[in-house]
């Protein structure tokens, strides 16, 4: 995995250097505002001019991380942040996702206190002063989180179905993972650095609700002050929201409830190497008994539709944040079956030692294979395919 590239290019000049100017040491920012971007060129001007309008007198900064936009996003953030220096970027290439973004922007900063917002204006960037107030004048709350559902606040112009599936999360967030929110699927909220660092080690960084998933990783009853906004429409831009957000939040839900004891990553790669056995077998049957092929055939056949079908589903689901695409899906598609044939060898000799040597029922030596198949093509497909980060499940 590449590694996150950190600031932006200086605009060519002639730098002139007084010989007696004195160092001038200024404190860092009190307030760090983390805005994840992908294709959002039309809207980081119109942010930051909202920033500057609603924190006048607060000593700020704003970190613009960036998932491989390929509208110039990115530039668009660098101009920006060569003429004001409370601006920078974080360029992330190889991988996405918006949790994990904002994880990586508050890691980058050192300010006390921390907010996240999207960057299409649909979070209300004047409740960030009242944040910061709350945590400076209420030190016992640990974070202020923006509500559509408290008093006084709304979705806005929502559709039935998309306030119907936002409420049908937060009741499952509730009661599944004992939140005491009424809106733990926000993505607008402010943090005080140190309640942030207490969870960090423990976050999923999986889809888009890192609100949600700080909540469920802390080691203690955080103190949460809501305080109501009015979902406005999206400035500019396309909604990233698609088909696998739902599929992403079912991750995060079930990486907190079992992701103690196994990698839910490792979970899904099981669950897809199992749809892809039984499409192996269906594919089997069909060319030797409806295509009357030779069996090597059809085993090839079989193997080589079951490898493709498995990847591209751990492509899509499995590995979402990272997934491969152009070229890149191509060659990553070769290095899954090298290592899936490399698996298949593994698995066999495993399984006949076990049989053969040490007297194993064949039903036992069979899974022990399939096991130390699972496992080492999970390990170096991981590794070598997806390049997903170490720690990162």
């Amino acid at each position: 995995m590449l590694q996150s590239i950190v600031g932006c290019p200086l605009p060519s000049a002639t730098v002139t250097v007084a010989p007696d100017a004195p160092n001038v040491v200024a404190p860092g920012s009190q307030l760090t505002i983390v805005v994840p971007t992908r294709n959002e060129h039309d809207n980081v001007r119109p942010v930051y001019d909202a920033l500057c309008r609603a924190l006048r007198g607060v000593d700020w900064e704003v970190i613009f991380v960036d998932d491989e936009s390929k509208d110039g996003t990115p530039e668009a953030v660098c101009r920006l942040a060569n003429s004001d220096r409370r601006v920078r970027c974080i360029r992330r290439i190889g991988r996405r996702g918006l949790a994990s973004a904002c994880i990586e922007g508050i890691l980058a900063s050192s300010a006390p206190y921390v907010a996240v917002m999207d960057a299409d204006l649909q979070h209300d960037e004047q409740l960030l002063p009242p944040m910061l107030k709350t945590l400076i004048t209420e030190p016992h709350v640990d974070a202020v989180v923006g509500s559509r559902y408290v008093e006084h606040g709304s979705t806005g112009t929502w559709s039935r179905q998309r306030a119907f599936l936002s409420h049908l999360a937060t009741l499952v967030a509730q009661s599944v993972l004992k939140v005491p929110l009424t809106d733990p699927m926000s993505g607008f909220f402010m943090v005080r650095r140190e309640t942030f660092e207490g969870s960090v080690r423990r976050l999923s960084s999986m889809g888009f609700k890192i609100l949600l998933d700080f909540l469920a990783s802390s080691t203690r009853p955080l103190q949460i002050k809501e305080i109501p906004y009015h979902f406005r429409e999206r400035h500019s831009g396309e909604s990233k929201l698609d088909a696998l957000i739902g599929w992403e939040y079912l991750m995060l839900l079930a990486d907190k409830i079992v992701g103690h004891f196994i990698p839910i990553r490792f979970l899904v790669f099981s669950l897809v190497g199992g749809l892809g056995l039984t499409v192996h077998l269906a594919v089997l049957w069909f060319c030797l008994n409806a295509m009357l092929l030779p069996f090597a055939f059809s085993q090839a056949t079989a193997t080589g539709i079951a490898i493709i079908g498995n990847f591209t589903l751990n492509n899509w689901l499995t590995y979402h944040d990272c997934r491969l695409t152009g070229w890149r899906f191509v060659h990553g598609l070769f290095s899954f079956a090298l290592i899936c044939g490399i698996g298949a060898v593994a698995n066999v000799g495993i399984a006949t030692l076990l049989f053969t040597q040490q007297h194993s029922l064949w039903w036992i030596a069979g899974i022990a294979g399939a096991a130390m198949s699972a496992v080492w093509n999970f390990a170096v497909s991981s590794t070598f395919t997806w390049r997903v980060q170490a720690g990162s499940r």
